[in-house]
């Protein structure tokens, strides 16, 4: 029991070694435990899981160990994508469990609890999980398992957000479909078939080895996609990670379009083309790219720490046209304060019909909107001990210079922001929580400025 930890996203780990039935019980009967003290008996929970390893099997004895305590037991019939079973549990203001370790690799496993308002769990909720482990709880109530077909709600949800008749008669580039093993085959590629809309697929089964890659939508893990693209004429590829949360888009050249490219487009599509109003939410490791196309466009900006847990809950506060983060992750107005890989797509493919361009020609849109480049990149140092974290972060909010460049403001909203004085450049260095490392994030408007600073940094 000494090993279950809760991070950002719940707790992981390696599957037969922490990730064990023990473990799976004591943490089932934790979340049970919660769910009861908060809710009551009645409260419904929902559980599902991707095509990880075990993942189905850990799933049953959840299942399984919720209804022995009296309550009434949701369970997929097959993998399900984790944006899916929160919608439901939105929709049958239901609690959930998923099964999944998101993009983490293939050995390992997880679960994740999300509460009836659909999103990440914050921490004061999985404090309190983690303060249950071990207690003992039981009710005098039966439950039951019930298993359910999840998409359909799903489905009719999206055709109310997306406009599919737009992406099938007015897209005219070639649509790839990398499902990479992951839980959103047969829910990405079902709702295109369901419109009509043609597309090519590659890696359209699930494997618990994710194909020996990983399940991270990275160009990396991306490479057949990308060769696909690129011995193709006027094409472009989509792929999610293991469970559906995060996104991944390849341009008509076989190139990456990165996260804080996607959401500046989104956003630009959302207010231009669709018409929402609101805020728009951003972590502070996001790109300086996106406030200036926030504030071009007269849209309030409200920044978070990293990490999606910190963007749900602003979701929930401010009601934003789109929310998300560097890593991937987004959803919008009139969804759920969850990540959702498929939905990003499709919005991609909604935002080349409106327009009647090409992501090529979005990104050079983008490019001359924010009159100028950004780039970035992300550092990982790591140190001997815990006890080194909390110092080294010091160091870094007494500078005041970087790189011959002074340090303007500081921001300690996630560890240290530093902006430099050429006003397009910024260090975030953040400590990651569950290891002793730090998270070094760079930003500037020129390969020879971030060299600089990373040279001056190490």
């Amino acid at each position: 029991m000494s090993q279950i930890k809760f991070g950002t996203d719940g707790w992981r780990a390696v599957v037969g070694k922490d990730f064990n039935s023990e473990n799976v019980e004591i943490v089932s009967r934790a979340i049970g435990k919660y769910i009861f003290d908060n809710y009551g008996i009645y409260k419904t929970i929902i559980v599902g899981y991707d095509p990880r390893n075990m993942a189905r099997e850990f799933s049953m004895q959840c299942a399984e160990i919720l209804a022995s305590v009296g309550f009434r037991v949701l369970y997929s019939d097959k993998v399900v994508p984790t944006p899916v079973l929160a919608f439901n549990a939105k929709l049958l203001d239901a609690c959930a469990v998923m099964l999944t370790a998101s993009h983490n690799p293939p050995e390992y496993l997880g679960i994740k609890f999300i509460p009836d308002y659909a999103g990440p769990a914050t921490k004061e909720i999985t404090d309190e999980i983690v303060a249950n482990l071990g207690k003992e709880f039981s009710s005098n109530f039966r439950g039951k398992i019930v298993e359910i077909d999840f998409s359909g709600s799903y489905f009719k949800h999206l055709n109310s957000i997306i406009d599919f008749e737009k992406i099938r008669n007015c897209c005219s580039t070639h649509i790839l479909f990398d499902g990479l093993y992951s839980s959103s085959i047969g829910y990405f590629d079902k709702l295109l078939s369901m419109h009509c809309i043609e597309f090519d697929s590659i890696h359209m089964y699930h494997d618990p080895n994710f194909g020996g890659g990983m399940p991270e939508p990275k160009p990396q893990f991306m490479s057949e996609s990308i060769d696909f693209v690129k011995n193709h004429k006027n094409y472009v590829a989509f792929a999610n990670d293991g469970d559906a949360d995060r996104f991944g888009v390849i341009n008509e050249n076989g190139d990456y379009v990165t996260p804080n490219e996607i959401l500046a487009i989104l956003l630009i599509h959302l207010t231009r083309n669709k018409g929402l109003n609101g805020c728009f939410v951003k972590t502070v490791a996001g790109s300086l790219m996106l406030n200036i196309v926030a504030k071009k466009l007269g849209i309030d900006i409200v920044e978070t720490p990293v990490g999606f847990k910190h963007v749900g809950e602003a979701m929930r506060k401010f009601n934003p046209i789109v929310a998300g983060e560097e890593s991937g992750g987004l959803s919008i107005q009139g969804h759920i304060p969850e990540k959702d890989g498929i939905l990003a797509n499709l919005l991609i493919l909604e935002a080349m019909a409106a327009s009647g361009l090409s992501l090529i020609e979005l990104q050079k849109q983008l490019k001359d909107f924010v009159g100028c480049e950004f780039i970035n990149t992300r550092v990982d140092k790591r140190l001997e001990n815990f006890d080194d974290v909390a110092p080294t972060v010091e160091h870094f909010k007494a500078m005041d210079e970087i790189a011959g460049m002074k340090v303007k403001t500081k921001d300690e909203k996630d560890g240290i922001k530093l902006y430099l004085d050429d006003c397009r450049s910024w260090v975030l260095v953040r400590a990651s929580g569950t290891e002793p490392l730090l998270r070094i994030y760079v930003e500037s408007d020129s390969e020879e400025k971030i060299k600089n600073i990373i040279n001056f940094i190490e």
